[in-house]
């Protein structure tokens, strides 16, 4: 990474220098966001509430420069099992459900499980695939989603088609620095006194959607903080002098 080198231009006044490195301040309150974004595989749901049916929007950006994506695998868990799901069709890709018998039958409020969804595989047609520079959408309706408070994990391999296979299988752990492939996942909550459908909005990149809305959040209301700043210098000079009407 090149460091940029910023000299001090020289100070003409308090009044004008302030609030040009208030603006400057701002600036970077917009620019780190974006460069703290990672391209990983993220999982988005239209409503996390413990029981719902809910839309899940896989974004698999690809990550080489050379070689493209040709297949993408999830795996549902097995302790929380989810019992239905259905994909929405991608030109140019086979999806494939695969259901079968849990390792252990688990106990859930609509009864004793033991057969669930165990795996969607979405699979490139001859000739296409994820190019570098570019990410695809795999969005499905899974359910019903386990209570309220559970961490849904959902391990993802991506193969490219120089035959590598990045797995994104390391788990989050709150408060703890994001591993180098992280999981898609996300916890369910409560259901909604509301709409259903509303809990956990997708962003327009199909990114997930609690934490990294409450991020985004953050961040604006820390901008619209630094811009009340900047209108408050401006309007009072550092020696706190007011401008004179004009005679």
């Amino acid at each position: 990474m090149t460091r940029t080198t910023v000299r001090p231009t020289p100070r003409t006044s308090s009044t004008t220098h302030r609030p040009a490195l208030t603006v400057a301040l701002v600036a970077g309150l917009v620019v780190l966001p974006a460069a703290a974004a990672s391209a990983h595989v993220r999982v988005g749901v239209d409503d996390a509430s413990g029981g719902a049916y809910s839309v899940m929007t896989f974004r698999v950006p690809n990550e080489s420069d050379t070689a493209g994506t040709t297949e993408v695998a999830v795996q549902l868990p097995t302790d929380t099992p989810i019992t239905f799901v259905s994909v929405e069709p991608v030109p140019g890709w086979t999806a494939e459900v695969v259901r079968g018998d849990l390792p252990e039958p688990v106990t859930s409020e609509e009864g004793t499980v033991t057969r669930a969804v165990l795996s969607v595989t979405w699979t490139a047609d001859e000739g296409v695939q994820i190019g570098p520079d570019e990410f695809q959408r795999f969005v499905v309706v899974a359910g019903p989603l386990p209570a309220e408070g559970t961490d849904v994990v959902l391990p993802t391999t991506q193969t490219y088609s120089d035959g590598e296979v990045v797995a994104w299988d390391e788990p989050v752990a709150e408060g703890q620095e994001e591993p180098e492939f992280p999981a898609p996942s996300f916890t369910t909550v409560a259901a909604s006194t509301g709409e259903v459908g509303t809990t956990t909005p997708v962003a327009d990149d199909g990114a997930t959607a609690t934490a990294e809305g409450d991020t985004t959040a953050r961040w604006l209301g820390a901008g619209g903080l630094a811009l009340g700043v900047v209108a408050l210098l401006v309007a009072f000079p550092r020696d706190g002098s007011r401008r004179r009407p004009a005679r």
